[in-house]
């Protein structure tokens, strides 16, 4: 599993936004995110129970990621179609405004580690990328537990500081000074 340190692998695949229609799929690039911090999370499958809970938690907090000048990126296994019907059968879903790319070739999901074996679909998996393409954290839950998009705000928050963040730190508390 790529982990801190590694470089997120290159990737092109469908994104599928609020607004994409079936014939005008948009693709994003790897290439597209140098430069700004990425928060990149995988759920396991479209149409499932514990899914949509994370993608409109994250989407609460769209707002907030984009304050940070990070991009914010979904991703599962499923294809472009089901993203597309996924988010036309449900409202709040068709309402959410980050991309959710398409890994139907589960290659971003193997280069990252994620894939699950037994299940044939991406772990529950987060990563923050900082503006050079590197990993800076990594966060995987059993496919039964959400994760907490609240908890990865608070770390970007704490990567962006460049400085020793303690334990339950917060935006506006102080780093920790090395003496």
């Amino acid at each position: 599993m790529k982990t801190i340190g590694d470089r997120l692998p290159t990737f092109q695949l469908a994104a599928v936004g609020p607004d994409t229609r079936p014939d005008a799929i948009p693709q994003l690039s790897s290439e597209e995110l140098k430069g700004r911090w990425t928060v990149l999370f995988f759920w396991p499958k479209d149409f499932t129970f514990v899914c949509p809970t994370e993608i409109l938690a994250f989407d609460e907090l769209y707002d907030e990621f984009a304050d940070r000048d990070a991009v914010l990126l979904g991703a599962s296994t499923d294809s472009d179609a089901v993203h597309i019907a996924w988010r036309r059968s449900r409202e709040d879903l068709g309402k959410v405004r980050y991309a959710w790319l398409s890994d139907i070739q589960r290659a971003l999901a193997e280069d990252l580690g994620v894939l699950n074996r037994d299940a044939g679909v991406a772990n529950r998996a987060t990563f923050i990328v900082d503006p050079d393409g590197v990993i800076r954290y990594v966060s995987v839950n059993d496919l039964d537990v959400g994760r907490n998009p609240s908890e990865v705000l608070r770390v970007l928050d704490a990567l962006q500081t460049d400085e020793l963040c303690p334990c339950n730190w917060q935006p506006g508390q102080d780093t920790l000074v090395v003496s």
